[in-house]
């Protein structure tokens, strides 16, 4: 049973199925098994070591600077973005070719941006939970409950995506509603 409440607690925690935040990705994602993993591991990433800087930007920054958050931010994610190309970059260029898409889709993602601030706000108006644990802990389940997603919606990408479907309604508008209804479908488990 603790499995089990533990997936329900993933998927409802995503910011995919609460608040729609990525779904773009989401959907590239879902466009093969390679794809979903390589962009589901490095936004895991991303949401895992951005929400722990911005446990350190939180408690770093005083009160007069507290509305430069976003840019703090982004030059956060920014500079992880940068880090990561130059180290795959130097572990060669044949990986580099191979990864880097991941990174370049992953990087500004609004799930990413979107962690930060819900693991921030989280953090505001539940005290104990402000520690860096918490945050990583929160980054890494919003990074999982994306991974859990993109599997749901690459069940049915081609299905959707499919001749069978009306050709105004084929593709993007047949997964928003799809994800539509996996999302009532979820929250309501909660």
């Amino acid at each position: 049973m603790f499995i089990i409440d533990g997936i329900i607690l993933l998927l409802t925690s995503n910011l995919i199925l609460t608040q729609a935040l990525g779904t773009s990705t989401l959907f590239i994602a879902a466009e093969s098994r390679k794809k979903l993993l390589g962009t589901a591991l490095t936004i895991t990433f991303f949401t895992t070591a951005g929400s722990a800087a911005a446990y350190f930007i939180n408690n770093l920054m005083t009160e007069k600077f507290k509305n430069l958050t976003l840019l703090f931010y982004t030059l956060t994610i920014g500079l992880l973005y940068m880090i990561i190309l130059i180290l795959l970059y130097f572990t060669g260029k044949e990986k580099f070719r191979d990864i880097r898409k991941y990174v370049h889709i992953s990087a500004f993602n609004c799930a990413v941006m979107g962690t930060l601030f819900t693991v921030t706000e989280t953090a505001k108006f539940y005290p104990e939970r402000n520690n860096i644990n918490d945050f990583m802990l929160s980054g890494l389940q919003a990074g999982a409950g994306f991974l859990i997603t993109a599997f749901i919606l690459t069940a049915a990408y081609k299905r959707l995506t499919s001749s069978d479907v009306p050709a105004s309604f084929r593709g993007f508008p047949a997964m928003l509603v799809y994800l539509g209804i996996i999302s009532m479908a979820v929250y309501a488990l909660k």
